[in-house]
């Protein structure tokens, strides 16, 4: 079974600079800061582009992991999606869509995970990840939009 949830956030920054913060390396890491999150693979600094991987290192849920996303799809500055190639999830899709508005734009984050594990796994997808995904996806696009330290 997938897990989904979508997250949308305004923002007064023009869409293509929302674009290229949600790809940005450093934008992620200073957004996951509490987390003790390192790009330590793959494209480690700058923005990410189609076809590159990025793997990150951090502590979730206490838990120490490794998880390496690929860039997939890139239409900038429309959207772009990264999936997981290697990690804990048994998959993990990640959608970025951005839309101009008249004070600035709008970013809708769609994000479709499975855990591992099976019946216990979907078991903790309800229970725990969902909702750990969901606020680390809205704090995230709060910060990357300018709207939280």
């Amino acid at each position: 079974m997938t897990v989904s949830f979508v997250c949308r956030t305004a923002s007064a920054l023009p869409r293509e600079r929302l674009f290229d913060l949600a790809r940005s390396i450093e934008a992620h890491l200073d957004s996951q800061k509490v987390a003790g999150e390192r790009a330590v693979g793959g494209v480690t600094s700058g923005l990410i582009g189609e076809g590159q991987e990025v793997t990150w290192a951090a502590r979730h849920l206490g838990v120490p992991l490794r998880m390496t996303s690929r860039i997939t799809a890139l239409d900038f500055p429309n959207s772009f999606t990264d999936e997981q190639v290697r990690g804990p999830f048994k998959g993990f899709r990640h959608v970025h869509e951005f839309e101009a508005t008249a004070t600035g734009s709008i970013m809708t984050d769609r994000v479709e995970f499975t855990a591992p594990f099976g019946i216990l796994g979907r078991l903790v997808e309800e229970l725990i990840l969902r909702r750990y995904l969901l606020r680390l996806i809205t704090n995230r696009g709060r910060f990357v939009a300018g709207l939280e330290d």
